[in-house]
């Protein structure tokens, strides 16, 4: 396997530190608001990587962290008269609700700031020990000066970083790139905790460090963990700072594999909330299957930038829509086996460097061959099974398809109107018991005059809007 190194800016061969083990650790949101376009491409494309690793026989552990202490959160705990453990909770339970309509499979770690208090403090004792880190007026700060590999990882140079770098306004720092580890209490606080150095909390960038330590970190490798991921905003400086006091503490390289995904735009700008043009993921949930939005995530290959817009959405659901007609098509047949060689060539695609833009081909020339075949041979049992297998392959690998093909297209129909249908199918499915088969034929019309098509499955009846193609 392929994966592109941010570090060496170049394609690496994926070997991991331990046989068959994968150590993956992805910067979360911080949860002070809900979740927007680019935390979903992030969680998207690191589901994505997940999967193929499975695939491939990988044990995955992989680790999301959730920073819950941060400026913006206390502001936000001013404004809403929340407790912390309310604000944050609330957004990490919509988040999380948000990532399974996006078919995120589970993280088997995830990590808060708030609950790695004694790790944190612990790993910064230490960069004091070592003389990497000092105490001043308002906190505790690294320095940078300390490690003579800064720089490595993001390839800048300290003149050129420093209009992007979080540094703080005190005078008293030892050098302008130098950077909080933790933030010394104000009387107006509503969040610190208790330090050797006193009341406070920690700086954004320790987080990451202390967490990964604790939780995913092995201790006799030259790396601590295999892959760490995150958005490229976060470069630098947040992994550029986090790679150099994880450097300084243990004396190992943070990660062996960097990986980041390119910004998510909107009408050619990078997305942000300074400028108004954040999309919220919940706003894009109302609108389309969480299926539809992580296909169309896929579209675009994970390191190029992302322009989101409406008519490219659109384009991505009807290319989706042909999976699941062909997945119509077959219904009920049960999975054999896969095709082994679809199945070799979509995971050869994912394999270099997650060519999503390959694999869409490749699906959709499966796609296109499988309705082929169907045309000449409608009642082939076996070729039925083998194309439901496929299917069951693509959502396995690429987490999409899965869906029951009838349910898929009842997506954005008035409730009410799904109420209506089916309490028609149910008087219908009545009317069938009790062998009134006039009455269930009419109400059969009736529902076609509607625009809805029935399929009589020994799972029950299942319906959808006849669609342009089909009339």
């Amino acid at each position: 396997m392929l994966l592109y190194n941010s570090k060496s800016r170049a394609k690496e061969e994926f070997i991991p530190l331990n046989d068959k083990e994968v150590r993956i650790y992805v910067c979360g949101p911080t949860v002070y608001d809900d979740a927007h376009l680019g935390h979903a491409r992030s969680a998207v494309v690191f589901d994505l990587l997940k999967r193929v690793l499975l695939t491939q026989g990988f044990k995955v552990t992989f680790a999301k962290n959730f920073t819950d202490i941060d400026d913006k959160i206390i502001n936000k705990m001013r404004e809403s008269g929340e407790s912390l453990e309310e604000l944050t909770g609330r957004y990490i339970q919509r988040y999380k609700a948000q990532m399974r309509k996006l078919n995120i499979l589970e993280d088997e770690l995830e990590p808060k700031a708030t609950e790695n208090i004694p790790n944190i403090i612990t790993f910064i004792e230490h960069l004091i020990e070592k003389g990497c880190a000092y105490a001043i007026d308002d906190g505790v700060y690294f320095e940078v000066a300390k490690d003579s590999k800064y720089f490595t990882l993001s390839h800048r140079k300290m003149e050129e970083s420093e209009a992007q770098h979080r540094v703080e306004s005190s005078k008293e720092k030892r050098g302008e790139g130098d950077f909080a580890l933790w933030k010394f209490a104000k009387d107006d606080d509503l969040v610190s905790y208790e330090s050797p150095w006193g009341r406070g909390r920690p700086g954004w960038h320790i987080e990451c460090s202390a967490m990964i330590k604790a939780h995913l970190a092995l201790s006799d490798k030259a790396y601590q963990i295999d892959i760490h991921g995150g958005g490229s905003d976060l470069l630098f400086p947040h992994h550029e700072n986090e790679a150099a006091q994880s450097r300084c503490e243990s004396g190992v390289e943070l990660a062996k594999y960097w990986m980041h995904n390119g910004f998510v735009q909107i009408d050619g700008e990078k997305m942000s909330k300074s400028l108004g043009n954040s999309f919220f993921l919940k706003d894009a949930l109302e609108h389309y299957s969480g299926e539809v939005i992580r296909y169309y995530l896929l579209s675009t290959h994970y390191r190029a930038n992302f322009n989101f817009s409406t008519k490219d959405m659109l384009s991505a659901k009807k290319r989706l829509d042909k999976l699941y007609r062909l997945k119509k098509r077959i219904m009920p047949s049960k999975a054999s086996s896969p095709n082994r060689a679809f199945q070799k060539a979509l995971l050869e695609a994912l394999s270099d460097d997650l060519n999503t833009s390959k694999a869409l081909s490749l699906i959709d020339d499966l796609v296109s061959s499988a309705n082929e075949l169907l045309d000449k041979n409608p009642k082939d049992k076996a070729l039925k099974r083998e194309i439901a297998a496929n299917i069951e392959f693509i959502d396995e690998i690429m987490g999409f398809g899965g869906s029951d093909a009838y349910e898929y297209f009842q997506f954005g129909i008035d409730k009410e109107k799904i109420k209506e249908i089916e309490e028609l199918i149910a008087k219908r499915d009545e009317a069938k018991r009790e062998k009134d088969y006039q009455n269930a034929d009419a109400i059969r019309e009736r529902l076609k005059e509607m625009g809805v098509a029935l399929m009589d499955t020994p799972e029950g009846t299942k319906w959808e809007m006849i669609s342009s193609e089909e009339l």
